[in-house]
């Protein structure tokens, strides 16, 4: 059982890692959409790097629900139109 959970946490940190690379914003900076990819976009990353703290303290658990959250942030300012990706990416459902 831990290791499927390793398994799948590490997974997820990479998704995460690769959406965060892949996604462009698409709305202007200086408008409330702007403000609101910047915000999903902030809280990505903040979740992959919460994650990564608690994946280094042997937290498993905590660090998958950081990567999974992190991911659902940045997948609704994609299907929401914040951000662009690449239309054969497999990371995203559009």
């Amino acid at each position: 059982m831990a290791a499927d959970l390793e398994e799948k946490t590490n997974r997820y940190e990479r998704m995460l890692a690769d959406a965060l690379d892949e996604a462009v914003q698409a709305v202007p900076e200086e408008t409330p959409l702007g403000d609101a990819a910047a915000d999903c976009l902030e809280m990505a990353e903040s979740y992959l790097g919460d994650g990564r703290h608690f994946k280094a303290d042997d937290d498993w658990v905590n660090a998958l629900a950081s990567f999974s959250y992190g991911y659902g942030w940045l997948d609704a300012g994609v299907r929401m139109g914040l951000f662009d990706v690449p239309d054969d990416s497999h990371l995203f459902t559009m």
